[in-house]
């Protein structure tokens, strides 16, 4: 191959290096207002009364918007498919506020300092509600944070607001009761994930104008724009066909710019004041006010014979969504679909739970969506079963996971297979990274613990698969236009939000058509430009998006071909198509792309030739992960430093190496993160403590001093030249092996996210007084 499998540099990597304009506040039209949202103080409160105290008639102050200004309109925020899997809680602005952060009112004006003037002089007057803080009492709390009527579902996701419950979900192989039963050995036990801020470079961004044709233009720092583009719509009661959402580039999402955020209040003072506009939020705002990781309790039942062999699988959630559900549905279900179909060889499994409204942030989509809650839950559990066995916990999973040719029941009960069947492992070399990462560790030599004095360092591993898109819902399509001089526009809907997708999509394209990389120019996400694509999440761009290019560039050649057969008066198999020229196979006969551009273009049979692809697929096939850890723990202290983790990934074939070590090596070090910094702190008043980087601790090149990250070899068949996504699948391990390496090094088992030295200290303290 010509492009695919090369180490191409990131097509706009230079540029944006050297400080060229591009992200979403490089484009505001220098006179825009600027927007400022005064926040609720409170948790949960009902605002009784708005007193503007001449705010709005202070010079300069040009627009102040209220719940009052919006029709009762519900949404929800969550840029998923459509109909939204999550319920439909949210209005533009309300008169009740539910968390710490929430919206109460905005105001634009011709500067920032007029806006805060404005808001301080604002009276805003509270009903304060007791709000609900401790989401393992939220079911039947006395306080409803939802009882809105206008809220509603789109299809049945089990939404109970009465009883605060956004969503819940149940599903069984078997009868788990009985095997259990017939098991040697049962272990149960509960842990907890934290939430977790996205701490994103680029702050959420967005502005706006009204053109010379009356239509809104949005210029977004998203995921989604088409998303974002019907959610607007939607909540404004306004036209579609008059939004145009466009993209540029965004500094880092990780899912947190999946969602719409300051987008509503925008559009809505765009369209009312009908001049330029713009709202970027502050650190504090993007902690407080926008989403976190979803906050579970995870109890995991396990049972298995003495041989080794799993029979019974039962996984129950309760999953905090914070004040609003969007996502709350989807992140609970990946929990489920993305780790407990790993271990395919159990007799029975049951995996059921609840999604709870509180007052804290909303929880969203993030990086690994609920596959790193359950990795971490099931992957801890995996080791407490393998002790009370005494069985090596490396063997047992290689005797109960997943393997090629192999499928799971959950597959198909859980939406991840073909209409009707399973989805089978066309692709999994599971087995070969957990031998790889094995050797890389040295394992035989560390396992479990090498003792040096009060320093004892251990070692722990997890597995982990994700997804390749949302089978039967992401739809993404291309288009490839061929220009004079024989160079292709490629025009994506999908989002490049710092991962390299532009590149990457490029180099399907270039590979298709077999011309060298410089002769695609790509231009993506833009509503009005670009064909549709569903965004940059669910791990899809490279599987969803990359298959939509391959059959642009496939359908591009074929036009090629005939144009060149045209051209030299014979039949299309008569045609020998090498990229920058085309000739007949007998050699008689040639042209250059440029000069069959050109001809096309401004000479002869002159026709613009446009193809388009598009791709849903019918299938997700998983990216597999092999996970270690190696910890050193002083035992005087119970400080905890991470000495090496080797990761090797089966993820097809890497379609850019460079870009996809990226990947995995930014995924490990925020499942890192989540394994030993970071973790939302709220206090008891619902107010975030950690809202700004000097409290919120993030790891950084100094915690993280040694990595190993290695590719399998394979090919998946229905992906583009073999890829399967590798996005997320580098975030899922780290929790569950760090807190494997810990047990093994010291003996106590963190159960509770993040892994602190002071949680593991006041364990080791505990056990020395059993």
């Amino acid at each position: 191959m010509q492009c695919i499998g090369k180490d191409h540099p990131k097509v706009d990597g230079k540029g944006l290096m050297t400080g060229k304009l591009g992200y979403t506040d490089d484009l505001a039209d220098p006179s825009s207002l600027i927007i400022k949202v005064l926040r609720s103080p409170h948790a949960f409160a009902k605002i009784t009364e708005i007193n503007l105290n001449g705010a709005d008639e202070i010079p300069g102050v040009e627009c102040i918007i209220t719940h009052k200004d919006f029709k009762r309109i519900a949404v929800t925020r969550a840029g998923q498919g459509y109909p939204e899997p999550s319920p439909h809680d949210k209005f533009v602005l309300d008169n009740v506020v539910r968390h710490v952060g929430d919206e109460v009112l905005a105001v634009a004006a011709i500067n920032e300092q007029l806006c805060l003037k404005a808001l301080d002089i604002i009276d805003v007057t509270y009903e304060v509600m007791e709000p609900v803080l401790d989401f393992e009492k939220a079911i039947g709390h006395q306080s409803i944070i939802h009882s809105e009527e206008e809220c509603h579902e789109m299809f049945p996701i089990g939404f109970e607001p009465s009883k605060n419950i956004a969503a819940s979900y149940s599903m069984n192989v078997g009868d788990v009761d009985e095997d259990f039963k017939k098991c040697d050995v049962v272990v149960e036990h509960s842990y907890y994930t934290q939430a977790q801020a996205h701490a994103m470079m680029e702050p959420h961004t967005a502005n706006a104008h009204i053109d010379f044709q009356g239509r809104l233009h949005i210029n977004t720092s998203t995921q989604t724009p088409f998303h974002v583009r019907r959610i607007v719509a939607t909540a404004l009661d306004y036209p579609m066909s008059k939004i145009r959402v466009i993209k540029p580039r965004v500094g880092g999402g990780f899912g947190g710019k999946q969602c719409v955020h300051g987008e509503l209040i925008l559009a809505a003072i765009a369209l009312k004041t009908e001049k330029p506009c713009k709202i970027v939020f502050t650190r504090e705002e993007v902690f407080e006010s926008t989403f976190s990781r979803h906050p579970m309790r995870i109890d995991v039942k396990l049972g298995a014979m003495k041989d080794g062999t799993m029979k019974a699988f039962d996984v129950n959630i309760l999953s905090d969504t914070g004040a609003y559900g969007e996502h709350a549905l989807t992140v609970f279900m990946v929990a489920g679909s993305k780790v407990l179909p790993m271990y395919n060889k159990v007799d029975s499994v049951r995996f059921t739970g609840d999604i709870v409204y509180t007052n804290h942030t909303p929880g969203g989509a993030y990086r690994g969506y609920g596959a790193i809650q359950g990795n971490f839950a099931v992957e801890s559990c995996i080791d407490l079963l393998c002790e009370k066995l005494e069985f090596d916990p490396v063997k047992f999973r290689q005797k109960n996971m997943i393997g090629l040719g192999e499928t799971s029941p959950i597959f198909e009960i859980m939406g991840e297979g073909t209409e009707g069947t399973a989805m089978f492992m066309e692709s999994c070399k599971l087995d070969y990274c957990v031998e790889r990462g094995l050797e890389l560790m040295k394992w035989n030599e560390k396992y479990p613990r090498v003792a040096n004095g009060r320093k004892v360092r251990g070692v722990g591993m997890a597995i982990a698969m994700q997804g390749s898109g949302i089978p039967h819902i992401d739809m993404a399509s291309a288009v490839l236009k061929f220009n004079d001089d024989g160079f292709f526009n490629l025009l994506i809907g999908a989002t490049e939000i710092g991962q390299g997708s532009d590149t990457v999509l490029s180099q399907i394209a270039a590979e298709a058509l077999s011309v060298p990389l410089d002769k695609i120019i790509v231009y993506s996400s833009d509503t009005d430009l670009t064909p549709f694509d569903t965004g940059a999440y669910a791990s899809s761009t490279s599987y969803v998006s990359g298959n939509a290019v391959k059959n642009a560039g496939d359908k591009m050649k074929e036009l090629l071909i005939k144009e060149a057969a045209n051209t030299f008066g014979v039949d299309i198999s008569e045609i020998s198509y090498e990229g920058l020229l085309i000739k007949t196979k007998d050699g008689s006969q040639e042209i250059t792309l440029a000069d069959l551009g050109n001809r096309l273009i401004y000479n002869e049979d002159q026709k613009q030739l446009i193809a388009d692809g598009s791709f849903v697929g019918q299938k997700s096939p998983p990216p597999f992960m092999a996970g270690f850890a190696e910890v050193e723990v002083d035992t005087l202290t119970g400080k905890i430093e991470l000495i090496d983790y080797v990761a090797v990934v089966d993820c097809g074939t890497t379609l850019n190496p460079h870009l996809a070590l990226g990947q995995v090596e930014g995924g490990l070090v925020q499942g890192i993160g989540m394994a030993m910094y970071e973790e939302v702190i709220i206090n008891s008043k619902g107010a975030q403590v950690t809202n700004n980087f000097m409290n919120y601790r993030i790891p950084t090149r100094k915690e993280i001093t040694n990595m190993q990250v290695e590719f399998a070899d394979t090919y998946e068949e229905s992906g583009p030249y073999g890829a399967k996504s590798v996005g997320e699948i580098g975030i899922d391990t780290p929790p569950a092996a760090i807190a494997n390496a810990v047990y093994n090094a010291v003996g106590v088992r963190i159960d509770t996210l993040p892994i602190t030295s002071e949680k593991v200290l006041t364990e080791i303290l505990k056990s020395k007084k059993l």
